[in-house]
């Protein structure tokens, strides 16, 4: 299979973007977890269900930042996308598991659809770095 002299800069966009989103995601689960649940339509949580989040939020700032910080290197940043789309992957199907109750039902399907488009841009991308 032939390499690319010269990343896709279309592809190059789209990684960052998704390390800019998966960033701004942690923080704001990390610093204001509970109108972050409010947002990706989770109800009202107890003390654990807060903790469990901002363990999440923290993850995403890491592969967010490890995106961002590997920018200038094609190299790296596909291996970042990579494994920023297998968390993806893993967030859908965890979500998707979660969209069968009825209380985290919406959560759950939303979770399916962001988790999943995220994952297919950036196996996109990353194949095209």
């Amino acid at each position: 299979m032939f390499r690319r002299a010269e990343p896709d800069r279309k592809a190059h966009q789209i990684a960052i973007t998704l390390g800019t989103a998966r960033l701004a995601m942690g923080l704001g689960i990390f610093f204001a977890t509970r109108p972050a649940l409010r947002a990706l339509r989770f109800g009202e949580t107890d003390a654990q269900g807060k903790a469990l989040a901002k363990l999440g939020g923290g993850r995403d700032i890491a592969i967010g930042a490890m995106t961002l910080a590997t920018r200038n290197d094609p190299k790296a940043l596909k291996t970042a996308v990579i494994l920023s789309s297998a968390c993806d992957l893993a967030d859908a199907a965890a979500l998707g598991i979660s969209a069968r109750n009825p209380e985290t039902r919406a959560a759950g399907i939303g979770g399916v659809i962001s988790g999943g488009a995220a994952a297919v841009a950036g196996l996109w991308a990353s194949r095209r770095l």
